[in-house]
Order: C-alpha cells, then structure tokens, then sequence
C-alpha cells in the first residue's frame, strides 16, 4: 500500500483533481465547501489500473495553512505537485516543493492542473518552467502530466503514469515497530475514540496494546479500517483509522503517535543534521527560536549551532534541537524549521535523545558524522557507546533497525572483537550488550576495585559479591553475567560467594599466625563458652571463618569450628528426639550459660535450621 500526498498554490485545482481521480470529495469541512478553500487535511483513496489501491492526502495550499500541509506530507510515498495552467509556479509552488525536498520525498509527479483554460503553447510554457524550478531537489526530472478535472483530458495517462512509478517504489521497511503519527483524532457514536494516520515502521493488529506518545496513556486496538474496509493486521505504509478502547477523543491531540509500549521514549532535545533554504529569507543565529516540524507533530523550539555562531541561507551544518514540548523522535527522521511567517530549513534526526554539547567540540562532530554517514557497524557501535550496556532491541530502536537487522550487525562486530555480549552465548533479546572499549573499562574498574580492597584486607579471601557489585553500579540482573565473563576472561576468580584477582591468596604473616593459633587454642579450652572479648581484628577473624575454622554466631559469641558442629548435631538430634528444646536445655545440655545457648539458638533460626514457637525451637 502507497500514500500519495497533493502539494501546491492555493486554489490551483488539488482538491478538484482528487475528486475527479476518486469521485471522493476531500473537503470535509462545512466552511471549505462554502469557501472553496482547503482548510484542513483531507483523505480519499483509488485503485488503479493495474489493481493497486492507493491513499490520497490533499493538503491545504493557503500559506495561513502551511502547518496543515506539514502535517500531511510527512508519511507519504509520492507528491503530485500540482500546478494551474493559467498561473504557473506561484510562492506556495515554490515553499511546498521546498518541504518536498526537505523532507527527503525523492518520488513525485508533475500535473499541469486546468489544462482545459489555456492553449498548448501555454502548457509547454509552464512545463519548461516547472522544469527549471525543480532542478537541484528531489523530484528534479519528474515526469509531467497535463489534466483536466473538468474535462477528464489527461487523467488516464495521469493514473498510468501513477502505476509505473509505483511499480519501482519499495514498499516500506517493518522494523517490527510500528509508528502511527496521529493527524485526525474524533469520536465515533458507539464505539469511541478514533484515529488516523499513515502507518509507518511496522505492523498493528486488532486486541494489541498500544501506547499514546508523549502522554504515554496506554490503550488497546478494538477495531482497524483502511478504506473504510476492516482489517484484522496493518502492514506499513497504509492509511488507517484505528478504533481506542481505553482512552478518550479529548486526550488525543494531532501530533500524538500511537505506537507498542516499551522502546520509544518522547525526548526534549535531538541533534540534528540541518540544512538552511538557499530561499531562506535569512540566516540562522545560534539559540535562534523556530517552530520545529515532523511527521504531524509540531513544537516551539530552539535550534543550538554546534559548529559556527550564524549559519546563512543554502548552508548545511551540526545542530542540537532543545524542544519546548516532548515528541517522539527517531534517528533518520525528516524535519523542517519555520519562523514564524517562512520555512527556514530542514534535515534529519541523527540522534534523539541528546545530551547537551559543548559547541565546536571536534569528537562531538566527528562521532554525528559517524551517525549520519557511517556503515551499519560504525552506526551500532555509537549506538551502544550512547549508554552501554544496552539490549539488542535497545540498540534497534537507537539506531533505527529491526531487531533481526540489529542481531547480524552485533554477531558481526562480536565475531570481530568490537562488541561483547553478555551472557556467554548466541545473541539475543535480552542480550547486554558492551563495546569493546566499554567492556574493557567496566573490567578495568573490577580489577581496580578488587585490587585496591586486597590491599585494604589482605586476610580476607575476596570481596563479597553484593558489594562489588554496589561498586560497580550494575543491576541485579547483569551482574551476574558480569562476574561470569570477566571469570571467563581470567580476569577475577570466585571463592564460595566471594570474588578475588586470580592471584590473591589470604597469607597472614608469622607473627600473625602465632596469634591465631593461640586465640584457637583459647576457643578450644572452652569449647562450648569460649572467651568473649579477646577476638583478633577483623581480617583475622574474617580469614578465619573464610577458612571455615571458626564460626561467628553472634557479634560477641565465636566458636571454634569442631565445637559449633558438635553442638548442632546435638541441638538437631534432641530436637528430633523430643520435638522441641529451648534455650534452658540447650544451657544444661552443655553446661554453659544463657548468654550462649541464646545466641546459638538465634543464629540457627537466622541458618533456617530451626524456627521458634513460643520459648521453644522446632526444626525447620
């Protein structure tokens, strides 16, 4: 399915050539019919000759309604540019064609409308015309057709020609995404909010959830129309209504895209490849105040030059577009600038979710080119330096790919040592995702901080798990694959919930050793009270319950390993004996204090091998 988009000067017969084309009518509104001026978007569609259907926007040519037509021309596939015989090019022919060529549309044909109010010579006069202002654009070479709507004289060949052109059009890309830029919202009695746009990106089925950008109100698809015929799926590039439950017609405004929830984020600033109109009726001042314009979304905002303090009329240079209000934005999408009474330029979204840069910053500009004109390898890997790690869908919303077209990129830069990917394994959605610069600073920061805290505890066998990974400020679900790669790479080792360099080993020192070995002697004379207050420091202790030769039950209570076995094995065996025992028993059973029967009791509950009811402890 094609979009075809009209574009022209005011009154020079669009709106009459859809309706002969289409036999559809596309001024809806009471005040266009009474006026004979197109006010607002209108929509009607034809088959033709060779079976296909095709949608129509015809598009106001009042230059009071230029934001109307901005609207209207964002998704299409084809313009007709629509030129009067009896007047030739005229300044709305001119500023329409330059949006045309703004917005990149690169298929278009020429109708010299009311063919029937001049002679030919007149005809040839405005097709050489025509001929001269489309040079230099996107539809230079277009082919021309002369029509009648009164008459019906050129339309067969008009929608021949129309047939042939599409024949070579690619459909659209499925990125499994779908964008519906919203340019018509109303209600309809008895089944609620509907709206309408071009799909572009990807495919909506009846029952799917859908989300509402910027608001992020999210709703779900009830019923879809193309041409006024249900569908149960929409593939890209048709024109469609789509039928909200959930949400009302007030909430949705034009502008809005309706879209899958999860991957698209409104954004308030985007760098920008921008390009001024060499008809631009002025140059461009850094921090200048435009109307920004894309897909059938506009907002107020102010455009940062990132190379020069002035960019003059025909230039192209780096920008940074800081938004008043958020939109949806994706890399490679078209723009145009407006002041407030003229269209300034125009371009593409290099990068939508910005950071604030500091002006003529060489790396900043090389790394834009890299995103403009790069390979899809090149384009990936700045996409994943944006904010590593990231998911492979992450990556594909970022660099404007389908996730299968994201998926053979990253195989390729992994088998070539430019991408890591965790976990260990064949790619995937839920991949995370490293540069191999980045990899190789996050493994740089785990040594770092394994080394520095070896250096700290020497006696300690490694850093426990949960707290390298606060230093290392990686989530609950990454971390893990973290430690297994860089385990993997050699690069650290793990030790019973605990992580180290490789080479470390906990080696207290001679005198050390003697300390010890007298404090286990000291446990082992008392085994079931041992001495309280006497502990070694901290890194001695904590070699020795890394060792498993002592036991800390309690901050007070410490017991040598032997002991503390022999008094579970008989807690769990009275326990299975009698059904219970409490912390008296325990007292009796060897020949201790409460002080110590309580505090073994209380760490076996905190162990989960036994549970307390009442003053009695029942195993688990």
């Amino acid at each position: 399915m094609f979009v075809i988009g009209t574009a022209g000067h005011v009154d020079h017969g669009k709106s009459t050539l859809v309706k002969a084309l289409t036999g559809i009518d596309p001024d809806r509104l009471r005040e266009e019919k009474e006026r004979g001026l197109t006010i607002e978007l209108g929509f009607a569609w034809l088959t033709l000759p060779s079976g296909r259907e095709v949608s129509i926007v015809d598009v106001p040519g009042h230059e009071r309604f230029i934001r109307h037509m901005l609207a209207g021309v964002g998704g299409i596939d084809l313009a007709l540019l629509v030129i009067a015989a009896n007047e030739s090019v005229m300044p709305q022919t001119r500023e329409h064609l330059a949006i045309l060529d703004l917005l990149r549309v690169e298929r278009g044909l020429v109708v010299v409308a009311k063919r029937d109010l001049v002679d030919a010579e007149m005809v040839e006069l405005v097709m050489a015309e025509v001929e001269d202002v489309l040079q230099d654009t996107t539809l230079e070479g277009a082919p021309m057709v002369a029509v009648s709507a009164v008459t019906g004289e050129g339309v067969p060949e008009l929608l021949s020609t129309l047939d042939g052109m599409l024949d070579a059009a690619e459909t659209r890309r499925d990125t499994g995404r779908p964008r519906l830029p919203i340019d018509r919202s109303f209600t309809m009695p008895g089944f609620g909010a509907v709206v309408t746009g071009t799909l572009i990106d990807g495919s909506l089925s009846v029952g799917m959830e859908v989300q509402l950008l910027p608001s992020g109100r999210v709703s779900r698809i009830r019923g879809l129309q193309s041409h006024q015929q249900k569908l149960e799926t929409a593939t890209p590039g048709r024109r469609l209504a789509v039928n909200l439950s959930g949400v009302s017609h007030d909430d949705i405004e034009r502008g809005d895209v309706l879209t899958i929830p999860g991957w698209l984020r409104p954004t308030i600033a985007a760098d920008v490849r921008l390009r001024l109109l060499d008809s631009a009726p002025r140059g461009l001042r850094h921090n200048r105040p435009v109307t920004f314009h894309t897909g059938s979304t506009e907002s107020v905002a102010r455009v940062r030059l990132l190379e020069r303090d002035e960019a003059a009329p025909g230039e192209e240079v780096w920008a940074q577009v800081r938004l008043d209000n958020p939109l949806a934005l994706v890399k490679g999408d078209y723009f145009v600038i407006r002041s407030s009474d003229a269209t300034l330029g125009g371009g593409a979204v290099v990068e939508p979710h910005a950071k604030r840069h500091r002006r003529r910053h060489a790396p900043t500009l090389e790394r834009l080119e890299v995103l403009e004109r790069g390979s899809l390898e090149e384009v990936a890997l700045q996409a994943i330096r944006s904010g590593e790690p990231c998911t492979l869908e992450a990556l594909a919303g970022r660099a404007n790919l389908s996730v299968k077209e994201a998926e053979g990129v990253v195989e390729q830069l992994a088998r070539e040592g430019g991408v890591v990917t965790l976990p260990l394994g064949p790619v995937t959605q839920r991949s995370q995702l490293y540069t191999a610069a980045g990899w190789s600073t996050l493994a740089g920061r785990a040594n770092g901080a394994l080394g520095q805290y070896h250096r700290e505890h020497p006696l300690r066998r490694g850093m426990q798990r949960e707290e390298l990974r606060s230093r290392l400020g990686l989530s609950v679900q990454e971390f893990p694959h973290v430690v297994a790669r860089l385990a993997e790479d050699g690069a650290l080792a793990e030790d019973a919930g605990a992580v180290r360099l490789p080479e470390h080993s906990a080696a207290p020192s001679m005198e050390q050793t003697k300390l010890v070995e007298a404090y286990i002697g000291r446990l082992r004379s008392d085994p079931f009270s041992p001495p309280t207050g006497e502990d070694p420091d901290e890194d001695v202790l904590a070699m020795l319950i890394d060792q498993g030769r002592v036991v800390r039950v309690s901050d007070a209570v410490v017991y040598e390993a032997a002991a503390y076995k022999e008094m579970v094995d008989a807690v769990v065996a009275a326990i299975r004996d009698n059904g219970t025992i409490n912390v008296g028993q325990v007292r009796d059973r060897f020949n201790t204090s409460r002080k110590y029967a309580l505090a073994l009791l209380e760490h076996l509950d905190q162990q989960r091998i036994t549970r307390r009811v009442g003053d009695d402890r029942v195993l688990r």
